[in-house]
């Protein structure tokens, strides 16, 4: 059976976007799916001057998390229009370990935020950026107003809730080809 790793990009306890990335792997079909936490895998800030001593073994062990999968599901967080420090650094690391961070894979793309954008500034430069470091595919999804649209581990408005089960049917679509 095919197998897909999901995580949010962000280090927080209460992620809202952990919440939307394990509610979206819920909902697939045909695909068994594993969750992580990227608190997990602390690691210094990236610089040249770090890399100069290696590479963190909690990047080695991250990026080598990525081969074991069949797609991805990752929700990103957004801060300031951007990715979370968090994400970035281990991102910023992995690329240096292995260039093709998505290893040629399927990508399930989200965002959420408290605000009625919905993180759409990080998910359109995940968009553009994902696909030029190994994701096959992107589908991808925002959730603006989560506090509003997400009660009880769940999207309650029928039209995103169906937006983003046509997301993931195509998602797994991929995972599958």
């Amino acid at each position: 059976m095919r197998k897909i790793l999901a995580f949010a990009g962000s280090t927080s306890s209460v992620s809202i976007n952990k919440k939307l990335a394990i509610f979206a792997a819920e909902n697939l079909k045909e695909t068994t799916f594993e969750i992580i936490d990227l608190r997990d895998f602390e690691m210094p800030i990236y610089s040249i001057d770090e890399e100069e001593h290696g590479f963190p073994e909690q990047a080695k062990r991250f990026t080598s998390l990525l081969d074991n999968y069949d797609g991805f599901i990752l929700s990103l967080a957004e801060h300031n229009g951007s990715y979370a420090a968090a994400f970035k650094n281990i991102y910023d690391w992995s690329s240096r370990i292995e260039a093709t961070v998505f290893r040629d894979k399927p990508l399930l793309l989200l965002a959420t935020s408290p605000g009625s954008m919905g993180g759409r500034f990080v998910l359109e430069a995940g968009v553009q950026k994902f696909s030029r470091m190994g994701a096959k595919t992107i589908n991808s999804f925002s959730l603006p107003d989560f506090d509003t649209h997400f009660k009880g581990a769940k999207i309650i408005d029928t039209s995103l809730l169906k937006a983003l089960l046509a997301q993931i049917t195509e998602f797994e679509k991929a995972v599958h080809s």
